[in-house]
């Protein structure tokens, strides 16, 4: 009887273990990409709720089509995101992108990134963003990334940037 209850008592605690995993997210996804990742707001109403189902209690909702998050972990159809502010929630899968999107970030909301011709700190200023401007990802070298948005096209030191990581390069 003893070692009966012992091994229910084991499978309880590595099934328990392994849905905590699966929750928590591991290095291994549901989806098979990789996480954590960078991601985008696919819709202009994104609910973000406590944990990976409809039945936990919504915590905020995103307006925002295109707005970067990065996906930390994985549970069925669910993604937990976290954003630039470092909150993070549960969202279902299809209301993220895979498309590459970044916001200007900076240390002080009042400063201002210069958007550059080329990569290089010495090349033509086209333009002078503010923080919250949100802008396509073209291309990273891993020091710079090229993005286009609403009137301007050019290239940015990456680490102004929510949506990419340092020393990421993009193709």
């Amino acid at each position: 009887m003893v070692v009966i209850i012992r091994a229910a008592l084991a499978a309880l605690l590595t099934f328990g273990w392994a849905a905590g995993t699966a929750w928590a997210g591991s290095d291994a996804s549901t989806s098979g990409l990789p996480v954590p990742r960078f991601v985008s707001l696919k819709a202009d109403r994104v609910t973000v709720r406590g944990g990976p189902d409809k039945d936990h209690d919504v915590s905020w909702i995103y307006t925002r089509v295109g707005w970067p998050v990065e996906i930390t972990a994985e549970f069925e159809n669910w993604r937990r995101i976290r954003d630039s502010d470092g909150s993070e929630g549960w969202v279902y899968h299809s209301l993220l992108s895979g498309k590459r999107m970044a916001a200007v970030q900076l240390k002080l909301k009042t400063d201002l990134a210069p958007l550059h011709v080329q990569p290089d700190g010495q090349s033509a200023v086209t333009a002078q963003l503010q923080v919250g401007v949100l802008g396509t990802v073209k291309h990273c070298t891993g020091a710079w990334c090229q993005i286009t948005g609403n009137g301007f096209d050019g290239w940015i030191e990456q680490n102004e940037l929510w949506g990419v990581y340092p020393d990421e390069k993009i193709e």
